[in-house]
């Protein structure tokens, strides 16, 4: 009775405005599934008590539910009385026609054809009609079973893995893609042909294959996958054209960029001469770049590697080969939550790759302004924060500032070298890193224990720049005070004019002992002048190192030591230490 309701108030309100059935359609979106599989199950569940429904593919790889069309003003009370009789969920909406692509339900309906016509007179309300289904290509005359045994005869073995993968693809085969049809095969058809409307016999007909491989590459629709051969890196594959256009040249890449079809969608070429110290020259490089995020594989061979991250954006996918001095590959960038339409675009790019005659020229391209931060035209990874730190242990054990390390997914010492984070003190605004593998440092802080005098030459080394010069710099000051401002016994007042890259880094006295650890500047309303900064002393690291159960060389004699000696010892004792999100 509720069935016969519901579609009697939706055929009066189609017939109401069949005057205005020229204006732009609408439609009624009731759900969305993130797979075909699971969006049939739904189409079956709602047709049972819901008339004009229909599925269509979506950007993203997803399947939305709707009915309709209908124009705006019937829209909104198909929404207001199906949602008052809890026949849709609460959330159901109006959509455009320019959400949806490839119509997957009806079968062989397209929503550019799925119109209201105006009858020559106005019939009563049960007899309104819409034009017949047009199909979206040439209907095959369905066929026997019989004859559909002798078409499915004809089919090649790649024609029959091919349809098993498809029918994986859809959620209902799940064993192994060998081209033969076995009772899984014939299960898994049988059990589509039902999810489809059609009668499960196990053996597909022309037209069913037809509609499922229509149904596999809706998913597909609008990125407009060619083939492209790219004389220059000597590359030809599949791209999704669609989806990005090439940008430049800037060796050893052939860049791709979104066309804004799929946000994030990015390609590269790869190609390059070169040898095995290349390929694995190219692996470390590939890896400080933004595009290709921290989280994900990596597999290093003696003439290939492979490197795939991923992080809330996007999906990053890189291979490269080394054959006859040249290295070939590529990447795929692609937005997260994409990855039914990832796998496939991947899978077709894969299978397409041929490596042409000829490699792209080391000087192809070039025309980027030259940057720090760039590589070939590509945004090389930063770190969140760039501090300083120092060694006070033969095993690679690291002071540094607190704030160096808080709020970090990831932490590394200069040339990348993993650290974990094992003591804080807040008060004191000190932690220690312990690297992940252990270090041998060739120089070790030796903390000192005796007081320095007043006036006495002091001196800071540190990374001011965040490690853009490559090693610790020198800032020389005097001791201003043993104490801080408000008589902090913990601290030594500086006078001295440091960067916000030198915090963390050692305070070294004139006899190359290290007296303490600079600590970041003071924000808030009150600032200090540029040339006073302080330091937490070196008794108070030691107490908080001893805490953790870690020893530091230590001494009490206060010496001299030539300038050019202090800055040796100060450049292999100071340590980079980056934070990274």
């Amino acid at each position: 009775m509720m069935r016969t309701l519901v579609s009697f108030v939706i055929s009066i309100l189609m017939l109401a405005r069949i005057a205005s059935a020229q204006e732009e359609q609408v439609w009624v979106q009731i759900e969305a599934q993130p797979n075909l599989a699971e969006a049939q199950a739904r189409i079956r569940d709602y047709s049972v008590a819901l008339s004009d429904l229909n599925g269509f593919a979506m950007s993203g790889g997803w399947y939305a539910l709707a009915l309709g069309p209908y124009s705006r003003e019937d829209a909104e009370q198909v929404l207001r009385v199906l949602r008052s009789e809890g026949q849709i969920p609460r959330d159901s909406y109006i959509a455009f026609a320019s959400a949806y692509g490839q119509q997957i339900w009806p079968i062989g309906v397209t929503q550019q054809t799925a119109e209201v016509t105006a009858p020559v007179t106005a019939p009563a309300a049960e007899e309104v009609t819409t034009t017949e289904a047009i199909p979206s290509q040439p209907v095959i005359p369905d066929e026997t079973v019989a004859e559909a045994r002798r078409s499915e005869a004809a089919l090649s073995r790649e024609e029959r893995k091919e349809l098993q993968a498809m029918l994986q693809w859809a959620g209902f085969y799940t064993a192994a893609i060998d081209g033969a049809f076995g009772r899984g095969t014939r299960g898994s058809m049988a059990a589509w042909q039902a999810a489809n409307g059609f009668d499960d016999t196990g053996v597909l007909t022309t037209r069913q294959r037809n509609i499922l491989k229509q149904q596999f590459n809706a998913v597909l629709e609008g990125l407009d996958l060619q083939l492209v051969e790219d004389t220059t890196a000597g590359i030809a594959m599949k791209l999704p054209l669609g989806a990005v256009n090439f940008e430049k040249y800037e060796a050893p890449y052939a860049q791709f960029n979104a066309t804004g079809f799929v946000p994030e969608a990015r390609v590269l070429l790869i190609s390059q001469p070169g040898d095995q110290q290349t390929l694995f020259g190219l692996y470390d490089i590939m890896q400080t770049l933004e595009i290709v995020p921290l989280e994900g594989d990596r597999e290093r061979g003696k003439d290939s590697f492979l490197l795939t991250g991923s992080n809330d954006s996007f999906i990053s996918h890189t291979q490269v080969a080394l054959k006859n001095g040249e290295l070939k590959g590529f990447t795929l960038i692609w937005p997260a939550g994409d990855e039914e339409r990832r796998a496939r675009v991947l899978g077709e790019m894969q299978e397409s790759f041929t490596r042409l005659d000829g490699v792209m020229s080391a000087a192809a391209g070039n025309n980027e302004a030259q940057r720090i931060d760039l590589l070939s035209g590509l945004q090389i990874r930063k770190p969140r924060l760039s501090r300083s730190g120092f060694f006070v242990d033969g095993r690679g054990t690291v002071v540094t500032t607190i704030d160096a390390v808080g709020s970090c997914t990831r932490v590394t010492l200069e040339d990348g070298i993993a650290a974990e984070v094992v003591g804080t003190d807040a008060a004191l605004g000190l932690a220690a890193l312990k690297p992940v593998d252990d270090l041998a440092p060739s120089e070790i802080a030796e903390l000192q224990r005796a007081t320095p005098r007043l006036q006495s030459d002091v001196a800071v080394s540190g990374y001011s720049y965040g490690g853009i010069l490559g090693a610790p710099t020198m800032t020389f000051g005097t001791l201003a005070d043993v104490t801080g401002l408000a008589g902090e016994q913990d601290l030594s007042r500086l006078a001295l004019a440091a960067l916000p890259g030198d915090t963390g880094g050692p305070v070294f006295d004139a006899g190359g002992a290290v007296m303490g650890m600079l600590l970041p500047r003071a924000t808030g309303s009150q600032q200090l002048p540029k040339d006073v900064s302080f330091a937490v002393d070196a008794v108070a690291i030691e107490g908080f190192l001893t805490n953790l159960g870690i020893t530091p060389a230590a001494t009490n004699a206060l010496a001299n030591m030539a300038p050019e000696d202090l800055t040796s010892k100060a450049s292999q004792l100071t340590v980079l230490v980056n934070c990274w999100d």
